[in-house]
């Protein structure tokens, strides 16, 4: 039951991180990093330090009565995530929601799989497996041989891409994805996939700030809050910087006096899309406390992003007008990118 449980729990957060994109998409005349900044300090600032006072409330004194270098290290996680969140949605708004999904989250299931692995093979700990111990073990080799599964499928997404480049006309393309652009898509889905990851990471940096609201008498179903919010004040402070210096170098911050443009749908709509994203780490964080173990959690959690982002980008007819080919091409790939977060399960499991 725990684990049916941690199962429907993470769907609950996969659906909000596959569809929060979506309220973006309905706001008009502003600049990306007009509507990012908005969507942001509601997800990174406002909304999880009110899930953690709602569920923990004495969520302020744990933090400043952790230890500096556990609260340090999580914070610096969620920096360097920070970027692969902000890259992210760079990769959805080149690619658009199928594309750019597919290739960030297979990028982030793999390298949340093994990164760790290698970093303990460096740095041993006890009860920690490196990449040596993976090795050297066969639920381990199951999860290397995902991960090349995972490259495979990732590669197959981006010859999709190539194929619908070259299908299609420029007006075409900009129907359902407005800013299509394959090559700068495809570069910083790269780097989101590979620096998304490290947010499973701040949740093991930030294991002690969850203990401790459990052993002081919260449930441990929502301990996990604790740490988000100080995993979420590294990914503002990367995102707030970079949108800031986009902002005055473009001269967007005239976007919020501009009444030109529907200022309260735009506000609503990008805060709407921040609130949602932060729920798929609420739901997150449920699941993990009733699978009890971070890595598949994390695997099972991109699944049904990938899932769902694909039925968005169905929806919102991403590859409309393009030969059967290519659609069979990148329903291949991600069926393979899904194998290969099957396969990463299995070996974790074992």
């Amino acid at each position: 039951m725990q684990a049916i449980l941690g199962v429907l729990f993470h769907s609950l957060g996969g659906v909000a991180a596959g569809s929060f994109y979506m309220p973006y998409n309905k706001v008009k005349d502003w600049a990306w990093e007009t509507y990012w900044m908005v969507g942001g300090v509601m997800s990174w600032l406002i909304v999880p330090p009110i899930a953690a006072w709602l569920t923990v409330p004495g969520f302020a004194e744990i933090i400043a009565s952790s230890s500096s270098t556990i609260v340090g290290f999580t914070f610096l996680m969620g920096l360097l995530w920070g970027v692969g969140g902000l890259s992210y949605g760079l990769g959805v708004r080149y690619l658009g929601m199928s594309l750019g999904n597919s290739v960030v989250l297979g990028f982030c299931a793999a390298f949340g799989a093994i990164v760790p692995s290698i970093y303990y093979n460096i740095n041993p700990e006890e009860g920690k497996v490196s990449f040596s111990d993976m090795l050297a073990d066969s639920g381990g080799q199951i999860v290397l041989l995902g991960v090349l599964v995972c490259v495979i499928g990732i590669a197959v997404c981006g010859k999709a891409g190539v194929m619908k480049e070259k299908e299609l006309s420029e007006e075409e393309k900009k129907k359902s994805v407005l800013e299509f652009n394959l090559v700068k898509g495809l570069i910083v889905a790269v780097l989101s996939g590979i620096l998304s990851s490290f947010f499973s990471f701040g949740i093991e940096a930030g294991k002690p700030l969850a203990d401790a609201a459990v052993k002081a008498g919260y449930d441990h179903l929502y301990s996990n809050n604790v740490t988000f919010v100080v995993i979420l004040w590294g990914g503002l402070a990367t995102n707030l910087v970079w949108t800031t210096m986009l902002s005055i170098k473009n001269k967007s911050y005239k976007d919020f006096a501009n009444s030109s443009t529907p200022i309260r749908k735009n506000l609503m709509f990008s805060a709407l899309a921040g609130t949602i994203w932060f729920l798929q780490f609420f739901f997150y964080g449920m699941g993990e406390s009733k699978l009890g173990n971070g890595a598949s959690s994390w695997i099972l959690h991109m699944s049904t992003i990938i899932l769902t982002a694909n039925l968005w980008g169905i929806y919102r007819k991403e590859w409309f007008g393009v030969a059967n080919k290519t659609k069979w091409t990148i329903a291949s790939g991600i069926l393979v990118i899904l194998l290969s977060v099957v396969l990463v399960g299995i070996g974790n499991s074992i």
